[in-house]
């Protein structure tokens, strides 16, 4: 599908190739209907842009359903920065300003979630059971979920939610 390769500078031939005239990014597909992008040579970013729009409007037309682009560190053109974190929104770089160790800590990879167990007054355990329509199967299982706020609001949140009962924290079982 590829044509022939801009032989302007070789690092660059691994970055951009041409099709039909128009320069597309070199790629590779994912195990998801997907590409991933390994930039291996710095682009000046109007270049980038155009050969960006370029090539996502041609997997759009391919049925292509992700983008993954691989930048590394070095490509970050603001002496002493580098990459700390992302989230949707937001692009994070950090700059240690000491003439010391770094001492910024990673981002978080995990998140916190809450399972809930729920009993009466007299420590009977309620089991909500839930309705697997696509198995056709009775389950059973504690009300669990990812959370955002207090460990303690959570729980409450999750039992209400899950169940319709309100229910009172009363202490933290375990972590794991």
């Amino acid at each position: 599908m590829l044509g022939s390769v801009d032989s302007a500078s070789p690092a660059a031939a691994e970055a951009v190739a041409i099709v039909d005239e128009v320069k597309l990014l070199s790629f590779v597909e994912d195990d998801y209907g997907g590409v991933i992008v390994e930039m291996k040579e710095a682009m000046d970013s109007a270049t980038f842009v155009s050969v960006l729009r370029a090539s996502i409007s041609q997997w759009r037309e391919q049925g292509k359903r992700g983008l993954w682009i691989k930048l590394p560190t070095e490509f970050v053109n603001l002496e002493r920065f580098c990459y700390h974190h992302a989230e949707p929104k937001c692009l994070m770089l950090v700059c240690w300003i000491p003439q010391s160790a770094r001492t910024i800590p990673a981002n978080a990879t995990h998140r916190v979630g809450v399972g809930t167990v729920v009993t009466n007054e007299k420590d009977e355990l309620f089991l909500p059971v839930f309705s697997d329509i696509i198995l056709n199967l009775h389950s059973g299982g504690f009300p669990t979920n990812i959370v955002d706020e207090k460990t303690c609001a959570a729980a409450v949140r999750e039992a209400r939610e899950e169940t319709g009962i309100d229910a009172e924290f009363v202490e933290v079982l375990g972590f794991r």
